[in-house]
């Protein structure tokens, strides 16, 4: 069995997408629609085993990501600059409720070449709210991104990221995500809410 490649360049440019829905509609009509994901995130109990389903699953040993995140205070949403740590890296500013299950997230992504002299700006102009450091593994199955992360200080959770097509309604991206779930072998109950930024803040830690 090949190894899982490390990847040392930024991640594949995921592809944007815009869904629409009541609140696009509302918009402006000179008004940008966000692309849009439909996330979930959970706690992973046997990293290895769950490797090995998306592994099954993507047909692929997955991509190793190395990356720190920096988050600033922000008045809604949430903003964040991700280093790669190979003097590349993307500001990210996205907006999602912090519910448990299937959610919709709408984001913006800008790269970057000089992610320490960024760094600096922001921090000067708002102030770091917190540091996110983890090991990512990615695997690609059918339009989502599963994620399987290794997260300094909180331990092994998994991401699933549906990225919207232009047809597709909300309603069709929970079930895409749901049934990814069920394959994966993700209960209910290890749901989380939040970004890792907010357990970190709210002091969960390994048990």
């Amino acid at each position: 069995m090949k190894s899982a490649a490390v990847v040392a360049d930024a991640p594949p440019q995921r592809k944007c997408f815009a869904v629409k829905s009541s609140a696009d509609t509302q918009r402006p009509s000179s008004s940008r629609a966000m692309p849009s994901n439909v996330e979930i995130k959970a706690k992973v109990s046997d990293p290895t085993l769950f490797a090995k389903k998306a592994s099954e699953l993507s047909q692929s040993e997955g991509m190793i990501i190395r990356q720190h995140d920096r988050f600033f205070n922000c008045s809604q949403g949430r903003l964040k600059l991700r280093d790669f740590m190979n003097e590349s890296g993307q500001l990210i500013f996205y907006e999602r409720p912090d519910t448990d299950g299937p959610k919709l997230s709408r984001y913006s992504i800008s790269p970057t070449s000089d992610p320490p002299s960024l760094r600096t700006v922001l921090s000067d102009a708002l102030g770091v709210k917190g540091e996110v450091r983890k090991e990512r593994r990615l695997f690609l199955i059918g339009q989502t991104r599963v994620h399987l992360d290794a997260v300094e200080g909180l331990g092994n959770y998994m991401e699933l990221e549906v990225v919207m097509r232009p047809e597709q309604t909300v309603e069709d991206g929970q079930q895409v995500a749901e049934g990814l779930m069920e394959k994966l072998g993700v209960s209910k109950e290890s749901l989380v809410t939040g970004a890792y930024m907010d357990l970190i803040l709210k002091g969960h830690k390994d048990t």
